[in-house]
């Protein structure tokens, strides 16, 4: 999985670009974790506990949610979530699945949310 993280000085707001099939995990970083150093610590603490005890955590959030299990991270998009008793069309929707799921493993999200952490510790207000 490749990444780049980047500042926008002109109006000091932070991205995270990753690779395909792990879009979703940037845009999650952005839009749930930002720059909350709270909020990240959690993450970074139950992940640590998942990874060791084994046993699951959840983090919902605003646009996305999060699943530690040992051996899988998953960042999925509320609406893919939401169940509906209405048939949807037979559409191609894999496109917008990819940005919308990302798996990796533990061991990874751990190495991306330190990098980041480290990211906007240099760079943040």
């Amino acid at each position: 999985m490749d990444y780049e993280f980047r500042r926008n000085t002109l109006d000091d707001s932070f991205h995270a670009e990753f690779s395909m099939g792990h879009e979703a995990l940037g845009r999650w970083l952005v839009d749930e974790l930002g720059t909350d150093h709270n909020a990240i610590d959690e993450v970074l603490d139950n992940l640590k506990h998942v990874m060791e005890q084994g046993g699951e955590w959840n983090r919902p959030g605003k646009v996305f949610h999060l699943q530690l299990l040992q051996e899988e991270a998953l960042i999925q998009a509320n609406i893919t979530m939401e169940g509906s008793d209405e048939e949807m069309p037979d559409l191609d929707l894999h496109a917008y699945d990819e940005e919308s799921v990302s798996l990796c493993g533990p061991e990874d999200l751990l190495l991306v949310l330190e990098a980041w952490q480290d990211f906007i510790r240099r760079y943040g207000r």
